[in-house]
């Protein structure tokens, strides 16, 4: 045969291959998600997700010096909050000596550098495990939001450079916006989850947590997952509002619409490769159907391909390690 063109050509070698991939990964693309535990000494492994703990705060401040030697600068903080103190109102999450922001505090006294993003939501605290406050049965919205800013507020005062509302609230990100103009927190960051779904992959997130709800499910707050356009309209609402950054979550099953969202906006994009994603994959790993590093490898790029510019992933220290 003799071809103008033979597309091959550029597929010979790892050299080739390298050199013209329109996709690459680096430490820089991802955020990586903690969650925390009281108490000293503690490393807890989640059950439904191997490998990866609940630490307690010691344990934490040194997973933040190897993640940072590692390459890896932003971290996403999670807390799991003790049951005597959850209640109906959520409180405990603006306690200035809560949990959350001792170790915001910790964090940035051991690495100052080190990138401080926190979950917004109530569902930790909540003794319904729910992401607002319940009234009649009801997830209400407007009082929920008053809960998040004063939550957004005692983070931001705690030093986090970006609070992350995950709660899926209607007008909370111009309410936190406005609470953290008004109290002088002009530099921190709000990363919205402006396209958080209903999503049956979060079950070894609330594991790790004890957080899921309980009564019913969260389906009148998260998006519907049969939606596609929704998800536009949400994350142009939220940069309206004065979101930063924008995430869809779950990944995997949304790469259409990480891409829609890429495609119709201007600011960073992010997108959030969660617990049901590891889990799955090292499930998959562990039974032997499938190479667990080259899974990771494929599946983050896949999610970059789709228009991500970062990633939050229980991932990110493989990743590194792989791509290194």
């Amino acid at each position: 045969m003799i071809l103008q063109r033979r597309n091959r050509i550029l597929r010979q070698s790892v050299a080739i291959r390298s050199m013209v991939a329109e996709t690459r990964l680096s430490p820089d693309d991802f955020i990586v998600p903690l969650f925390i535990d009281e108490g000293t000494g503690v490393k807890t492994e989640i059950a439904s997700m191997p490998g990866y703990y609940r630490n307690s705060l010691d344990y934490t401040v040194a997973e933040v010096k190897e993640l940072w030697s590692m390459g890896l600068k932003s971290v996403l903080l999670f807390i799991k909050c003790k049951d005597e103190l959850k209640d109906n109102t959520g409180k405990e999450a603006w306690n200035a000596g809560g949990l959350m922001q001792r170790s915001i505090k910790a964090i940035k006294d051991a690495v100052p550098e080190m990138l401080v993003m926190t979950d917004v939501a109530l569902d930790p605290y909540s003794s319904y495990g729910h992401d607002g406050i319940v009234e009649n049965g009801q997830i209400v919205n407007d009082p929920t939001v008053e809960a998040l800013v004063k939550m957004s507020i005692s983070h931001a005062a705690a030093g986090a450079d970006f609070v992350a509302p995950s709660d899926m609230m209607d007008g909370r990100i111009g309410a936190i916006r406005k609470g953290l103009e008004s109290e002088g927190f002009t530099n921190t960051g709000i990363m919205s989850y402006s396209a958080k779904y209903a999503s049956c992959f979060y079950g070894p997130f609330r594991d790790a947590l004890d957080s899921a709800p309980g009564f019913g499910d969260k389906k009148t707050y998260q998006m519907d997952y049969a939606n596609r356009t929704e998800a536009v309209k949400e994350t142009l609402m939220d940069i309206e509002e004065g979101a930063d950054i924008v995430m869809v979550k779950p990944a995997l099953s949304y790469l259409d619409i990480i891409r829609d969202v890429k495609n119709s906006v201007s600011v960073p994009v992010s997108a959030y490769n969660i617990s049901g994603e590891y889990a799955m994959i090292k499930a998959a790993a562990k039974m032997g159907w499938i190479n667990e590093d080259k899974a990771i490898l494929e599946t983050l790029t896949s999610i970059r391909r789709a228009g991500a510019d970062l990633i939050a992933t229980y991932f990110a220290k493989d990743a590194v390690r792989l791509i290194g």
